[in-house]
C-alpha cells in the first residue's frame, strides 16, 4: 500500500507541473491563433499517457535507480573491497579503480540505452542522406559520456576543483572547433545536451551522491554534484574527434592510387 500511496502523490505533483504546459498550449490555441484544437481527442489521450509516464518514472527513480547507484557507489567504496588487506594508511586513488571502471561502463551503457541519443541520431543520419552513421554516433557519445563520468569520478575521490576539468575542457572544445568538419559542429553541440536526458541523469547522479558520501572527506553537496557536467561536456569533444577521424580515413582512401 505504501507505493501507491506515494505513486498518488507523485501522480498530483505531476499533473501541477504539466498542467502550466498544457495552459500556454491550449492559451494560444485558443486567444492567440483563435483556432479549435485539431484531434482534441486524441490530444487529450496523449496528455494523460505523458501525465501516467511521468509520474512511473518519477517513482522508478525514487523506488530503483537512485537506491542502486547509490548502492553500487557504497560497495565499490567499502573498505574491506578496496583496500583487500593493505593498510589503510597507504589508501590513495588507484585504490577506487573499480569505481573508475564501473563509472565509465555505467557512462557507455546508459548512454546507448538513451532514447533522446537514439531520435537525434535517427533525425541526423536522415538529413545527412547517411554520411552520419547512426551507430557511429551513439558509439561516439557514449564513448564521451564514459569518458567524462569515470574522469568525474576520479575528481571526487581526489577532491580536486570541478572549474579545473570544465574550464580546460571547454578550451578543448574551442580549439576543436575550428578544426572539426561544419558539418558535424552544431551536432556535436547538441550531442551534450541529448545524452543527459531520462537514463543517464539519474544514475549518474545517484552515483555521484553515493561516491561523494561514502568517500572520506567528501561532501554531498560540494563534491556530489557535477558529474553530469562532465557528461555534457565530454562528447561534444568525441564527436568531433569522430568526424576529424572519419573525414581523414576518408580523403586518405580517396588518395590511394586505384590498381
Amino acid at each position: 500500500m505504501h507505493i501507491f500511496t506515494d505513486l498518488f502523490h507523485v501522480i498530483l505533483a505531476t499533473i501541477w507541473d504539466v498542467l502550466p504546459i498544457a495552459a500556454i498550449i491550449f492559451g494560444f490555441q485558443l486567444f492567440v491563433l483563435r483556432k479549435a484544437m485539431p484531434n482534441l481527442k486524441k490530444i487529450l489521450m496523449g496528455f494523460l499517457l505523458v501525465l501516467l509516464g511521468l509520474a512511473f518514472f518519477l517513482e522508478g527513480l525514487e523506488a530503483a535507480l537512485f537506491p542502486l547507484g547509490k548502492l553500487m557507489a557504497t560497495q565499490l567504496t567499502n573498505l574491506d573491497f578496496i583496500l583487500q588487506g593493505a593498510a589503510e594508511s597507504t589508501l590513495n586513488w588507484w585504490h577506487y579503480k573499480w569505481v573508475y571502471l564501473f563509472a565509465f561502463a555505467i557512462g557507455f551503457a546508459t548512454t546507448i540505452a538513451e532514447p533522446s541519443l537514439l531520435a537525434v541520431a535517427i533525425k541526423a543520419n536522415q538529413v545527412s542522406a547517411g554520411s552520419i552513421s547512426i551507430w557511429g554516433l551513439r558509439i561516439a557519445v557514449a564513448i564521451g559520456v564514459a569518458i567524462g563520468i569515470a574522469l568525474g569520478v576520479f575528481r571526487i575521490v581526489t577532491g580536486t576543483p570541478l572549474y579545473w576539468y570544465i574550464i580546460t575542457g571547454y578550451v578543448f572544445v574551442v580549439i576543436q572547433t575550428f578544426f572539426a568538419p561544419r558539418l558535424i559542429i552544431a551536432l556535436a553541440y547538441d550531442s551534450g545536451g541529448v545524452t543527459t536526458s531520462t537514463v543517464t541523469v539519474p544514475l549518474v547522479a545517484a552515483l555521484g551522491l553515493g561516491l561523494s558520501t561514502t568517500v572520506p572527506g567528501r561532501s554531498p553537496l560540494l563534491d556530489g554534484f557535477g558529474l553530469i557536467a562532465f557528461a555534457s561536456l565530454f562528447p561534444i569533444m568525441s564527436v568531433m574527434v569522430y568526424a576529424q577521424i572519419s573525414e581523414w580515413v576518408s580523403k586518405r582512401n580517396k588518395d590511394k592510387p586505384t590498381q
